[in-house]
């Protein structure tokens, strides 16, 4: 337990440059014009593409990582190997579904002809 609230804490620690810099709100400081409707889409944009590129990913790419090792070092034990097998097929399912949701939302601002 200590070991994970130990990893966690890590990795915030790590993302705290890239939460910072990202940028997300991209209105609204002083000296600018004040946020429109459009900003808020854009805003909305910029969680997303944080979210996928900077969390999304790299932790599927780890997941993937991990659940590749424990398959190969499994050496016969099929309990280790279902659970690499079961970890691989969840991270890649995760992934699917991240970049899946982008199609998705795209599609349907484009239904809607909407122009950004």
């Amino acid at each position: 337990m200590k070991k994970t609230l130990l990893i966690v804490i890590l990795f915030f620690l790590i993302s705290i440059p890239l939460i910072t810099s990202a940028a997300i709100v991209p209105c609204g400081n002083p000296g600018e014009e004040p946020c429109t409707l459009n900003d808020f889409f854009l805003m909305l944009g910029n969680i997303y593409d944080f979210l996928v590129k900077y969390i999304a990913a790299p932790l599927a790419i780890l997941a993937i990582s991990i659940g590749g090792v424990l398959m190969m070092i499994s050496g016969g034990n099929p309990s280790l190997f279902n659970r690499g097998k079961q970890i691989l097929i969840l991270s890649i399912i995760g992934l699917v579904l991240a970049f899946g949701s982008w199609l998705i939302i795209e599609t349907l601002l484009r239904a809607l002809q909407y122009k950004y």
